[in-house]
């Protein structure tokens, strides 16, 4: 097992993932370089320590930086989801600059459903924080998009990244993204409750390891979720020991 996880059944067909990430072990190291090239850029065929470079670059011009926390968050997520057989509609890396992805954090195809990801991360140091409250910030972040409260539209984003995947990407569901990226225009959006949806939410410690209490987590979150409209809905909480655990993997 390379992510050491539980998984919690939230009833109604959702669910609770709680992953605790102590240290980036010999099987955890093995997954993320398994995966790293794909979910970066997708069937391209480049080398692994090219693709960790470009990541630990552009990391770097990011250090001690929210946006450096929220792209290493979103990453462990997405390597996590499709070691779960989430099938990735998308690049991880922007499209057009050296930078994470705009719009939807991720888009993702499961069960022949579709899914769409939030992550949202903060440190252990922030007062008051917490895997649930980082879960609501995810959903409300998410609303807001679907909503047309944002700057761009967040569904041509996807198809743009939908179509840059080639023969990966399902033509089924490159052509609903086009529907709602027209829908979008024109003002009609979806709604939140009408969507699959994944609210993830990481907390970097600040090196003292404490893990998860899983079942605290689950009470928390079903008390937030219980008041959100949803149509399913996928919950990842991660805990990780430091920022720098990822920072060192990559220049190993």
């Amino acid at each position: 097992m390379s992510f050491n996880f539980l998984s919690k059944n939230l009833g109604s067909g959702n669910t609770l993932y709680i992953i605790d990430i102590e240290t980036i072990d010999e099987p955890l190291k093995i997954c993320l370089d398994n995966w790293f090239v794909k979910v970066c850029e997708g069937n391209r065929g480049i080398e692994l320590s090219t693709v960790k470079t470009r990541v630990a670059n552009f990391l770097g011009t990011k250090a001690g930086s929210t946006t450096e926390m929220g792209a290493v968050a979103e990453f462990l997520l997405h390597v996590f989801l499709n070691e779960q057989g989430y099938q990735p509609q998308f690049l991880y890396t922007n499209l057009e600059e050296n930078s994470i992805k705009k719009g939807f954090d991720g888009y993702y195809l499961f069960a022949s459903q579709e899914w769409i990801l939030e992550s949202k991360s903060g440190s252990i140091g922030t007062a008051g924080i917490s895997h649930a409250k980082k879960v609501k910030e995810s959903y409300d972040d998410l609303k807001s998009k679907l909503a047309g409260e944002g700057p761009n539209n967040p569904w041509e984003n996807a198809y743009k990244h939908a179509s840059q995947l080639d023969v990966n990407a399902n033509p089924n569901v490159r052509k609903n993204i086009d529907a709602l990226s027209q829908r979008y225009t024109k003002g009609v959006f979806q709604q939140i409750k009408e969507t699959n949806i994944i609210p993830g939410a990481t907390i970097f410690l600040n090196g003292t390891w404490k893990p998860t209490d899983s079942a605290e987590l689950e009470k928390e979150v079903l008390q937030i979720i219980e008041k959100l409209e949803f149509k399913k809905m996928v919950v990842v909480c991660v805990t990780k020991s430091t920022l720098k655990l990822f920072l060192d993997y990559l220049k190993a």
